[in-house]
């Protein structure tokens, strides 16, 4: 067991992970997903365990290690005990497959199965429970076969080729997106029989209808959760107001959250600073020196913009930091 880095360019070397379906309760026995994705294809499997058993993981890690199509090399793991135990060492050793781990509380060391971990389960089944076998055979069904399938063969992505500083700013430069079907033909570690049925299949699936298949699937596993120790789902009563709703924006890591507690104020750029507007328009002073109330008609060039009047609300100047109002700006 060791700590490594790999800059690879062959497949077969993995970065693995468990991610956990246990609502809002740790305790007991539920439901894990094993995730390995490969580095240079991104080419993903998935399978269902109850419990983190180091004899349950090693099983599933040989399953997917037998669907392939090319050979697993390595395994590199986190720190825990699933993963860093003598059953598992024991195996990979039997099957010359290189064991490494990355650095205790550093989740960027396995960067790409964290991100996996996001759009490839949990945008799929959330954060219910599921602690039943009938709930993990039914996972297994969806991730052994329509959802490895669309994954792998229909969804491309992109790799990061290199990073180049401009300045005082990192340019990250991507290559074409492929899918990991495609990464993987074009190597030659690959399993040409595994390639040649692959290639096959893709051409008589039907990719709509593999979607169609999969969301079905979701919505069996979802009635199987364990929704006493699930996050309870609000229901909303006829007539009364919408409840702010949690917004998800971008994807993996980069997704941010946010719950809207009160309503924003409508935001408006007037010439040279952005506030907080009030119902009535900024005063504009015209060059013959009569006022009025600003006019979305009126000819910007031909008029000054005159001082804010004063009001409660903050005002924000572009690039600065708040102000309140009646104090003027720099």
């Amino acid at each position: 067991m060791k700590t490594d880095r790999w800059d690879v360019a062959t497949p077969g070397f993995t970065e693995v992970d468990l991610v956990s379906h246990s609502g809002h309760s740790a305790s007991g026995e539920f439901a894990h997903t094993l995730n390995v994705t490969d580095m240079h294809s991104t080419w993903t499997e998935s399978r269902a365990v109850l419990g983190r058993g180091e004899e349950a993981v090693q099983r599933a890690l040989n399953e997917i290690a037998t669907v392939l199509p090319f050979p697993l090399r390595g395994v590199d793991s986190d720190n825990g005990s699933e993963f860093i135990n003598w059953h598992l060492q024991g195996w990979c050793e039997q099957q010359h497959i290189q064991l490494t781990r990355g650095r205790p509380y550093k989740k960027d060391d396995n960067a790409h199965i964290e991100q996996k971990n996001w759009t490839q389960v949990r945008k799929l089944l959330a954060w219910d429970r599921y602690d039943t076998h009938e709930a993990v055979a039914a996972m297994n069904d969806l991730y052994g076969q329509e959802l490895r399938l669309w994954l792998n063969l229909f969804l491309p992505s992109v790799k990061l080729v290199k990073k180049v500083r401009v300045g005082s700013r990192v340019r990250r430069i991507y290559e074409a997106a492929r899918t990991p079907f495609e990464r993987v033909r074009e190597c030659a570690q690959a399993d040409p029989e595994q390639v040649a049925k692959l290639e096959e299949l893709r051409k008589r699936l039907d990719p709509f209808q593999l979607s169609r298949i999969i969301d079905r699937k979701l919505d069996r596993i979802g009635r199987l959760a364990n929704r006493r120790l699930s996050p309870k789902v609000e229901q909303q009563t006829v007539g009364e107001p919408a409840k702010p709703t949690r917004q998800v924006n971008g994807c993996g890591k980069a997704a941010r959250s946010a719950i809207s507690t009160f309503p924003q104020p409508q935001q408006q750029q007037t010439f040279g600073y952005i506030s907080n507007v009030s119902t009535t328009g900024a005063t504009v002073t015209f060059l013959n020196g009569l006022t009025g109330q600003k006019n979305d008609s009126l000819d910007s060039s031909r008029c000054l913009l005159s001082e804010p009047r004063a009001s409660p609300r903050p005002v924000f100047t572009e690039g600065s930091r708040c102000r309140s109002a009646g104090q003027g700006f720099a």
